[in-house]
């Protein structure tokens, strides 16, 4: 699915009643994605209370037109109740809101190509949405609040096009009880304490979708640390475990200079990475931002592959992300790859050492996943991840070394902040080969047996 192409999709007639059916954006998640308008821009006013988990918020969402329609639609939880919606400056619209969705009705028909902007006046108990992927939106910590998105969350705190193929610009302002500290998307803009109360405004002006946004608020201490590095790097954490992270993340700024010289240039202004007082399963990505447990804190640099892994996705998911849930090998494949990179990089097994582990370990599981289109239920199953850098492999020992990582500079630059689709790397995959990946790519992506690894 190319850019833009999300908000367009078949109208068919049922039953000659008049009634009209809509199929969905995307069959991955077909209740999530709206047609009929293409978001430029979100700005976020929210005011959250730590002790009693209570959000407040007014969202403006600017968009254009590209169907003229009667009536446009949002995703936005239920858990949030809506107590104003204006449109294009009018007082007040009408709007509906049931089953995830705000249905806003403008006091006058906007064509097509017409500007749309929508005012959102909400508040309530923000609550993770669940799925068949567990809970995901904003989640309470034992102090403060984390917003871990992927893939349909960011519904659980403002309305939304939630679907990964509409990129917006951002600005994001959080007030809440001053002992706290927020970190938000992007540049840190204006912070305003007033008495018992800070208010925290960021600037994301990259294009972002809604489920790389992201609020984490805790007990927090910001610092830099690196100072001679291309890219401004921070760590915002609770003060306890500052040692074990300036052991854990020590390699940090070198794992970065590596990515950069191996993927291009690094996305975005700065790099954060945020860690929580609480224990989390799984490191979180975010747009410019990675967010751990403080089980990742360990002292040993126990998670550091998880640390490459996440630094990886600003190239492959945060910039380049992709146009449909189908995709997924394209940010998991990549980001796992990174991680063989990394220990290839910096004097631990190479990444063909690794390949054939994996590959081992792979070979004695189930032989029922197609790894370009796995389906919802599969999409975050760990053979997506590892069968993912292993086709990465495959295509790096066919093209060699060096036409291997001109196409990951070519791949990061050509489509810097925007979708991307797997027939737009194997396009672009084939002016690197003087012969037809064909075979590669449907025994990898299509096929479902494991095929064997070249140079192993």
């Amino acid at each position: 699915m190319k850019p833009g192409k999300a908000t367009t999709g078949k109208s068919i007639t049922a039953g000659g009643a008049g009634k009209f059916y809509e199929e969905p954006i995307d069959p991955y998640l077909p209740g999530v994605g709206n047609r009929g308008y293409r978001v430029s821009r979100y700005e976020l006013d929210l005011t959250y209370k730590v002790a009693s988990n209570r959000l407040a918020g007014k969202a403006t969402v600017t968009a254009a037109t590209t169907q003229a329609r009667t009536k446009f639609a949002f995703d936005l939880s239920q858990s949030l109740a809506v107590s104003k919606v204006s449109v294009n400056g009018t007082r007040a619209a009408k709007y509906a809101h049931q089953n995830g969705k705000l249905t806003v009705t403008p006091a006058q028909k906007i064509p097509s190509g017409g500007a749309l902007s929508v005012t959102v006046q909400y508040a309530g108990t923000p609550k993770p949405v669940r799925g068949p992927w567990g809970e995901v939106g904003w989640e309470e910590l034992s102090e403060g609040a984390i917003v871990a998105s992927q893939p349909n969350g960011a519904a659980s705190w403002f309305p939304c096009d939630d679907h990964p193929s509409s990129k917006a610009s951002y600005q994001i302002s959080i007030t809440t009880d001053s002992p706290y500290h927020v970190v938000a998307n992007g540049a840190l803009v204006r912070k305003q304490v007033r008495a018992s109360h800070t208010t925290w405004v960021y600037e994301q002006s990259e294009p972002m979708a809604s489920y790389l946004a992201t609020v984490q608020i805790g007990p927090y201490e910001r610092r830099r640390v690196a100072t001679n590095t291309p890219v401004v790097m921070h760590a915002v954490l609770p003060q306890r475990l500052r040692t074990r992270f300036d052991h854990d993340f020590a390699r940090q700024p070198e794992m970065m200079e590596t990515f950069i010289r191996l993927f291009g240039p690094y996305p975005f202004a700065d790099y954060t990475v945020v860690v929580t007082d609480d224990e989390l399963e799984i490191p979180v990505e975010a747009q410019g931002i990675s967010v751990f447990g403080a089980n990742h804190c360990d002292g040993r640099r126990g998670s550091e592959r998880l640390v490459a892994h996440e630094l990886a996705h600003q190239w492959f998911g945060n910039s380049l992300t992709l146009g449909a849930w189908r995709h997924i090998w394209l940010h998991e494949g990549f980001a796992c790859y990174a991680e063989w990179l990394w220990s290839e990089n910096s004097g631990g097994p190479t990444a063909r050492e690794i390949a054939a582990q994996v590959h081992r370990t792979q070979s004695g599981l189930p032989y029922d996943l197609v790894l370009g289109d796995p389906g919802p239920t599969l999409m975050f199953d760990d053979r997506v991840y590892k069968r993912g850098a292993l086709t990465v492999h495959a295509l790096r020992t066919e093209l060699g070394d060096d036409n291997f990582f001109a196409l990951l500079h070519e791949w990061t630059a050509k489509y810097r902040y925007g979708t991307v689709t797997t027939e737009d790397f194997t396009d672009l995959a084939a002016h690197y080969s003087d012969r037809s990946l064909r075979p590669l790519w449907d025994g990898w992506l299509v096929g479902r047996t494991l095929p064997a690894l070249r140079d192993v």
